[in-house]
């Protein structure tokens, strides 16, 4: 069997697992977030928080809500790191420098996971598994509350509340991710990777010396990191390293708890409006998009040319002998159509167009699928902008899901959208326009832009993956990531939020004859050219003086 074949095989095997659990994971998911029951420990959860979980909240209480938590949740991760030092469990590790806690801190409340430090040289056994693990859970369960806050923007009438964000907290907490990692780490174990609480120990014995690994909680929060689309690995190789991502399948099954519920989520989505054939259409979108850039990846990556190119295979430069190119091009896909930082090869040894492919992946927003919640809000944000370009062109008040797409509306989308290339596109601008970001570029030229360029990307669009090739740790990287990241994270979240109010607001208007189907191939089509349209139009030009030019030299 060749590459290429498994490659495809690979691909399709994964297609089929998430159609086996997409229904009844997607169901799931609705009746929990529809539920009027509350479990014993989450009932103790919200005393002692001192929440009312069945008090309703309108969009203003509600944001409140998500950046108070996320706050308490800087400050936390903060101090734990500050404090390291003089922890137990610490593996001997010091505490860790003040700027590099802050966008660390940042990198994980804002479900980045971007890391510029080495997990096993820096962390210990308590800020990994009480500080970072844990925000693996909770950040991933606040944007999964944004996104179903959103979600009962359109199916309420005539009210301003969206529900309870810290019961839509605790019960995507405890009733999805907990049990989904618990099996998942319990798979990762299976295969291969390490749980333990292991101190540092000599490996082998080799020709001047020998190597040092320490152990860790590593199954467990490998799981909830893939799941939660976070990304931060527990070693600096990240799902490269053979405790993490030990074989061929744990691999795959790691790209599949990426992709699980931000899919299936589609499903809840149209359970929850009460209208299956529009999460049909979010799916089809979404699908068309992850599976043309996964091709394309591969097809990117299985054709160079010349002897090296040839004798490997494709272009195996920065990618495990276990993997290849075609599970290397899928896993690579879905982290950067995600917001999930977890990267199983070197994104910067990829080829300029593959390189290309990965920016473009999270400059479209991560929307297909997308992260774990935020990748729903995001495309239904694309889907009113859609609405609205169909409205323009026939002259006609815009309509999705019976609510109308109105001035108000219209600008909180607008201003959703602008955001983020706002953030990548201005830090991108001063880093390159000072010397000392510049002196952190390992390449010159159109590769070392892309270094750059891939960073504030990756951070304002809460990826957390890196080209690998830029240091950094610096104080300047340090602080302008973290602040990117902060901002790109909840600066969305405030217009999200608001447009759920306004849409929850309104009277549900009936469908007419000139009302736009949006359950329908063609407003697929639509929804797909205008996420293309709008995203290149943003990031064509800083694209052509990165990767594109270095595709065209090669």
């Amino acid at each position: 069997m060749g590459p290429q074949t498994a490659g495809v095989l690979q691909l399709l095997a994964l297609i089929g697992a998430l159609a086996v659990v997409y229904r009844p994971l997607g169901d799931y998911m609705a009746r929990v977030y529809s539920s009027e029951k509350h479990y014993a420990p989450e009932r103790w959860i919200y005393q002692a928080v001192g929440a009312h979980p069945s008090a309703g909240m309108r969009w203003s209480a509600y944001l409140r809500g998500v950046l108070a938590f996320s706050a308490a949740g800087v400050l936390f991760l903060y101090a734990l790191q500050r404090l390291q030092g003089s922890l137990p469990g610490s593996l001997g590790f010091s505490s860790i420098d003040p700027d590099q806690a802050f966008n660390t801190a940042a990198s994980f409340v804002a479900n980045t996971n971007w890391q510029s430090y080495y997990g096993e040289q820096a962390m210990g056994h308590v800020v990994q598994t009480g500080g970072l693990a844990v925000q693996n859970f909770v950040s991933a369960a606040v944007g999964m509350a944004v996104a179903v806050a959103l979600v009962r923007g359109f199916s309420r009438s005539r009210t301003g509340e969206l529900g309870n964000f810290w019961a839509d907290l605790v019960r995507g907490t405890v009733r999805i991710l907990l049990p989904i990692a618990v099996i998942g780490a319990l798979v990762l174990v299976a295969c291969g990777a390490i749980q333990n609480f292991a101190g540092i120990h000599e490996v082998g014995q080799f020709t001047g010396g020998s190597q040092q690994w320490n152990g860790g909680a590593v199954a467990s929060q490998e799981a909830i990191k893939e799941l939660g689309t976070n990304g931060g690995g527990y070693f600096n190789a990240n799902s490269a390293h053979p405790f993490e991502n030990p074989n061929p399948f744990s691999n795959l099954f790691e790209v599949f708890l990426i992709l699980v519920i931000p899919f299936s989520l589609t499903r809840t989505f149209g359970r929850m409006v009460g209208n299956l054939r529009q999460g049909y259409a979010i799916l089809a979108t979404t699908a068309i998009i992850w599976i043309g850039f996964t091709i394309l990846m591969m097809w990117t990556e299985f054709a160079g040319r010349g002897p090296a190119f040839e004798v490997a295979g494709g272009a195996m430069e920065g990618k495990e002998t276990r993997f290849g190119i075609g599970a290397s091009a899928i896993f690579s896909v879905a982290t950067t159509l995600t917001s999930t930082g977890a990267v199983n090869s070197s994104h910067s040894s990829y080829t300029g167009f593959g390189g290309g492919i990965q920016l473009l992946g999270m400059q479209l927003g991560e929307i297909a699928p997308g992260g774990v919640g935020s990748g729903l809000y995001g495309m239904l944000i694309m889907a009113i902008i859609a609405v609205f370009i169909a409205g323009l062109m026939v002259g006609r008040t815009p309509e999705y899901l019976g609510k109308k797409i109105g001035t108000r509306e219209i600008k909180f989308a607008a201003c959703y959208l602008l955001i983020t290339p706002a953030l990548v596109l201005g830090f991108t601008a001063a880093a390159m326009s000072l010397d000392t970001p510049a002196d952190s570029m390992t390449n010159s030229g159109a590769h070392g832009f892309s270094e750059i360029l891939y960073a504030y990307t990756s951070g304002a669009h809460n990826n957390g993956s890196a080209f690998a090739g830029l240091n950094a740790d610096t104080q300047w990287f340090n602080s302008s990531i973290g602040i990117a990241m902060l901002l790109g994270r909840f600066l969305p979240m405030v217009f999200v939020l608001a447009l759920a109010g306004s849409l929850a607001g309104q009277k549900s208007v009936p469908e007419t004859a000139g009302t736009l189907r949006t359950d329908k191939p063609l407003y697929a089509g639509l929804l797909v050219g205008t996420i293309l349209i709008v995203t290149g139009l943003t990031y064509f030009p800083a694209l052509a003086l990165g990767p594109l030019a270095e595709g065209l030299a090669s």
